[in-house]
């Protein structure tokens, strides 16, 4: 973590549901913390070394805190696990400045605001933002019961809960997310916010552009990278352009690594290509893109991409703005 990294205290841990745990953290010198927009995640360091993204869940005008909302994953790399097991309150950690690569569209009259698991995360951040401005906006909260969703009680007490609907996997079929049905109620300036597991979010985003929805008003963002086949990954070569220097890339190299080790430092934190730390413009060259944070109109029309684990076309080389 960079030198503007920020201590912070825990200030409380908390149990929100089963498996789930919230974070409140507070600066440790008692001073104000940097703003942030609804959609917004930090960095933590979980341990010295181990980085880790969470969405800020509390409502955006507040600055004495941050709230975050880790669920335990089992099959995860270990972060959540740690933040589980080993953070407590009273310790002081460092987090990152916030943020935002799934922030609210500006002067959209209608939102609509789908979670899945712990996805509410940021969902709820937005919930709480569209409240306060008086904003129109609907929020469909999936969960596989009502003892793993998080925030229940505070939706429920919330001004806005007429606006929210729960949906159970173990509930009533009656009860149940009936999309289809759902985005056929939108108006057209309607925009589609998404977060949760990865199927949960392929499944929104598949149905609402099988009903017509334009790019343009879905808005997502994923937790974990999708599984990649890497069975055909052949070595490349990047160049940088400010100097000329080349650097081989082999099959099982990563680009920011094998610069790091020539001297030039990317800035990274989740290494998978979900959270917009390391994206670079690539000036030259064919581009393997595996990120899930890139619009194609990021992509192929401004050069972005993201070297933590993207890839050059096989036997070709990049050449990178750097």
């Amino acid at each position: 973590m960079d030198t503007s990294a920020i201590e912070v205290k825990i200030v409380r841990k908390a149990v929100a549901a089963r498996d789930i745990v919230t974070l409140e953290l507070a600066a440790v010198d008692g001073s104000s913390l940097p703003p942030f927009s609804a959609g917004s995640h930090i960095d933590v360091e979980v341990r010295p070394g181990l980085l880790r993204q969470y969405s800020l869940c509390n409502d955006s005008s507040e600055q004495h805190r941050y709230v975050i909302g880790v669920l335990r994953d089992p099959v995860s790399r270990g972060g959540s696990i740690a933040v589980h097991d080993d953070l407590h309150e009273g310790q002081e950690i460092r987090i990152s400045r916030p943020r935002n690569l799934f922030p609210l569209v500006a002067n959209a009259k209608n939102s609509l605001l789908l979670a899945g698991g712990i996805g509410v995360t940021p969902i709820l951040c937005m919930a709480e933002r569209l409240a306060r401005t008086k904003v129109a906006f609907s929020m469909h909260y999936c969960a596989r019961s009502p003892d793993r969703m998080a925030f229940r009680e505070q939706i429920q007490a919330a001004d806005y809960a007429d606006r929210v609907h729960l949906h159970f996997d173990d509930g009533t079929d009656e009860q149940k997310l009936d999309l289809p049905t759902v985005l056929q109620q939108q108006s057209d300036d309607t925009h589609l916010y998404v977060c949760g597991p990865g199927g949960f979010i392929d499944f929104v985003l598949s149905t609402a552009k099988a009903a017509g929805w334009a790019e343009d008003r879905i808005h997502y963002e994923f937790f974990s990278a999708k599984e990649i086949d890497t069975s055909d990954d052949a070595g490349f070569e990047v160049q940088i352009a400010s100097t000329g220097q080349v650097c081989a890339i082999g099959e099982d190299d990563t680009i920011v690594s094998v610069l790091a080790e020539a001297g030039v430092e990317i800035s990274t934190s989740c290494e998978q290509g979900i959270c917009g730390a390391c994206i670079t413009r690539v000036l030259e060259g064919e581009v393997d893109h595996r990120d899930q944070v890139l619009s194609d109109q990021e992509r192929d029309e401004e050069g972005w991409f993201t070297p933590c684990c993207s890839r050059g076309a096989a036997g070709k080389r990049l050449i990178l703005d750097l």
